[in-house]
């Protein structure tokens, strides 16, 4: 039987995919940190009850495990020519997701907070969390360490995010909430 735990970070450094070692404060292992906590945000939306976008849902977590692994692994490394590809398809599927939810919604007229019932503060908190890590990956696209499709992925997945945010609110007769400046 194989342990979960190898000792073997108990310096501080960890492993790379496809071979290395790296500090755990490096650069690549927050970027993928990062996904993974957006990846379980996900999983915690799905978990509240998100309803018919569940499956979609689903087939981003597969797709974030995806980019964590593109992420986690150095360009050049034999372990980096085997990775599964990231695929143009899944943007163009967040798009039309997009799309479509917009249809059912009212047109916003204001910023809202992220509030509303507990499927839309879910989906709240996943699209912040993709957001950070959203920055934590610009250093490696900056560093020419990881593709624009990565950064492109998750700006995009952010507005799905939110979009889902309003969708549940608005499925479950639940007003989005208007931010009034100076009310605080």
């Amino acid at each position: 039987m194989t342990s979960i735990y190898t000792k073997t970070g108990d310096g501080g450094d960890t492993s790379l995919f496809g071979g290395g070692r790296v500090g755990k404060e490096d650069v690549r292992v927050d970027a993928y940190g990062q996904v993974d906590e957006l990846n379980a945000a996900v999983g915690f939306a799905r978990a509240v009850g998100i309803g018919e976008m569940d499956a979609l849902a689903g087939r981003i977590q597969d797709q974030l495990f995806n980019i964590g692994a593109v992420l986690a692994t150095p360009a050049g490394t034999k372990a980096a020519a085997n990775l599964p590809p990231l695929k143009a398809e899944w943007a163009a599927e967040m798009e039309k997701a997009i799309d479509g939810f917009d249809k059912e919604l009212p047109p916003l007229s204001t910023f809202i907070l992220p509030a509303g019932t507990q499927a839309a503060a879910a989906l709240h908190v996943a699209r912040t969390v993709c957001r950070r890590a959203e920055r934590r990956v610009v250093p490696l696209l900056r560093a020419g360490k990881v593709s624009a499709d990565v950064i492109v992925y998750l700006n995009l997945l952010s507005d799905l995010l939110f979009t889902m945010a309003r969708v549940a609110n608005h499925r479950a007769g639940v007003k989005d909430v208007p931010w009034r400046p100076n009310q605080g």
